[in-house]
């Protein structure tokens, strides 16, 4: 991946925290057979690419597929809990997302994090902050762009 990585966040940052250019990154999670099982049997991802192994295969896949939507839920999970948006974070207001390569079992992503767009609401007292989140993989491939916009808090709140 990249050798010089953006530091990680330890409290969620505030609006005035995070101008346009700030960069951080997340820590790893490898995707197990188990989060994929989980996630294509509950949320009805019954497709043989997901859950026949040669299912993958006939599709021209050397490993066992994930869906993008879960690569995205594992992407934003690694976002949140490494607390950038931790008490300051108050509304996910949508994004554009684009699978750039596929995820499989045993893949270990991580995320790095760019603002792109910062502005102040008409309150003040919360900014809307548009963020580009790249996802890698262990061999440094982006297999995910997605571009999330957050309303955040100016000030943190007490906890």
């Amino acid at each position: 991946m990249v050798a010089d990585l953006p530091p990680r966040p330890h409290r969620g940052w505030t609006f005035h925290e995070l101008p346009v250019g700030k960069r951080w990154s997340t820590s790893k999670r490898t995707v197990t057979e188990t989060d994929l099982m989980v996630y294509v049997t509950q949320f009805g991802f019954v497709e043989g690419l997901f859950l026949d192994a040669t299912g993958s295969e006939r599709a021209g896949y050397s490993g066992r597929l994930v869906p993008g939507s879960l690569v995205m839920s594992l992407a934003e999970g690694l976002i949140i809990s490494g607390g950038a948006i931790a008490g300051t974070g108050i509304a996910y207001l949508g994004a554009e997302v684009q699978v750039k390569g596929p995820t499989f079992v045993d893949d270990s992503l991580q995320v790095i994090a760019e603002v792109t767009a910062a502005r102040l609401t008409s309150k003040q007292d919360r900014g809307i902050v548009t963020t580009k989140n790249e996802v890698f993989n262990q061999n440094g491939d982006v297999v995910m762009v997605y571009t999330p916009t957050r309303m955040i808090l100016v000030e943190h709140v007490d906890d």
